[in-house]
């Protein structure tokens, strides 16, 4: 028998290597001002470099004057030239669920009537199915702690099932965009529930999406034990998704399907590569960070009233005497936007109703007035080249909290609303450019001559 061992083991040799790969792999930080390099493809005011062009959506956050002076503004979302605000009063006026109608916009380019919406909500239902055995064979054995995981494993081995994954003709490359659309929520929910199982010790129950139900409904339908839930409940979730299905071509995992897509592979592999990307903290993970520090908050602040009290904890965040000690006060900025995030406004404006029904109003005015001083104390304390405001991800995390919602699920349910827009960014990187994205790097190490074996130390 051969040496057993932890497969995640870390050897002393692995940490001494590590060592040197620190060393000789750690850039020095000045040479990237020395040779005007936009780290992160921003630049020292925080702008974006320009990389591509695309009519899906435009996120603003500031005005230019006649005279050439750029000035912030409320930040303005508008999805396919539609400003998002008015996307919302719409559908919310209509009493119809948003999510679906949202998806067939930014796939093709135009709002749908009534015939053209049902047609697509048909479209989704008839997707909405796995194949055969799929839940017992990928996703019931070896559950990954992480649903991330879960998920993109799930899209990787999809491809297997495809009888052509590899044609990236509009017609094939649509299919195969619905069909994930439409799985997402199943792919997710199910992997949930098997990590449950496995890992928690819970009971396990697959409940079938229902035909007749939204994206939304069908997410409470499945997750939950007893399938029942609110009209509140699922026009909140509903909201949610229509709010973080697209933001822009720049964003990490979007900007990461245009990368991927460009080099001609296939949409499996596209949509994983995204969803590496979106599960990253500083990407698609901050609305758990935000819940987790109000955890924290609500545990160290008595009085949810007392500006004083929040103030100082808030100070200790900041000083990194408290919560993770990292600093930050999450939930906060943004990368774009400075005076505020349309998608926080129109969040915030059912969050209240939803507090009620559930009765955490007192929850609901902590965040309030963290949002309020930590905007405040960032501006007075940090270098910040532009105002900070409370982010989607801020109200995101205590709208899934309410929802009763588990954390594991949090990033999951960004992707589910977020792979309509990889979608529609995928289908015009194929269309519109044909060119393989390779943005240039300079190499700053000096050539060196070859040294033999015998003379090295």
């Amino acid at each position: 028998m051969g040496h057993e061992r932890e497969f995640s083991e870390i050897t002393p040799e692995i940490l001494k290597m590590s060592e040197l790969c620190y060393k000789n792999s750690n850039i020095d930080p000045s040479l990237y001002t020395k040779y005007d390099v936009k780290r992160g493809l921003r630049d020292v005011t925080g702008a974006g470099v320009l990389t591509g062009l695309t009519e899906i959506s435009d996120v603003c956050a500031v005005r230019e004057l006649p005279n050439g002076e750029r000035v912030p503004i409320d930040g303005e979302l508008y999805y396919r030239g539609y400003e998002i605000e008015a996307i919302v009063d719409g559908f919310i006026k209509d009493n119809r669920f948003g999510f679906e109608e949202v998806t067939y916009l930014l796939l093709f380019g135009q709002l749908p009537n009534e015939k053209q919406l049902d047609e697509f909500r048909n479209l989704l239902a008839y997707y909405r199915s796995l194949p055969m055995s799929f839940v017992r064979d990928i996703i019931m054995k070896m559950p990954s702690k992480d649903i991330m995981n879960a998920l993109a494993r799930s899209v990787l081995t999809l491809y297997s099932y495809d009888s052509n994954p590899d044609d990236t003709s509009l017609p094939n490359v649509l299919r195969q965009c619905i069909q994930l659309i439409s799985l997402f929520p199943i792919l997710s929910v199910y992997s949930f529930q098997a990590y449950g199982y496995f890992h928690e010790n819970k009971s396990l129950f697959i409940h079938n999406p229902q035909p007749e139900l939204s994206t939304a409904e069908n997410i409470l339908y499945m997750l939950r034990p007893d399938s029942k839930y609110t009209p509140l409940e699922a026009k909140l979730l509903d909201m949610a998704l229509v709010l973080h299905a697209e933001h822009g071509g720049g964003n990490n995992s979007t900007f990461t399907t245009h990368v991927v897509t460009s080099s001609g592979t296939d949409t499996y592999s596209a949509i994983a590569a995204a969803l590496g990307s979106l599960k990253g903290p500083k990407h698609g993970g901050a609305n758990i960070k935000v819940a987790k520090m109000f955890d924290d908050i609500k545990a160290h602040v008595k009085d949810f009233y007392d500006d004083e009290e929040i103030s100082n904890y808030i100070t200790k965040i900041l000083h990194k005497e408290a919560f993770d000690r990292s600093g930050l006060i999450y939930g906060m900025g943004h990368a774009i936007y400075s005076i505020s995030d349309p998608r926080a406004r129109v969040l915030k404006r059912f969050v209240e109703r939803l507090s009620k029904e559930k009765g955490r109003e007192d929850e609901l005015h902590l965040y309030n007035a963290v949002s309020r001083i930590a905007s405040e104390k960032i501006v007075k304390e940090r270098k910040v080249y532009k105002g900070v405001s409370a982010n989607i991800d801020f109200y995101s995390g205590f709208v899934y909290t309410m929802l009763d919602l588990p954390y594991e699920l949090f990033t999951p349910l960004f992707a589910i609303a977020r792979i309509s827009g990889w979608s529609a960014h995928r289908i015009e990187e194929l269309i519109s450019t044909g060119k393989i994205i390779r943005p240039a790097y300079m190499n700053v190490q000096e050539h060196l001559d070859y040294i033999d074996m015998k003379d090295r130390k």
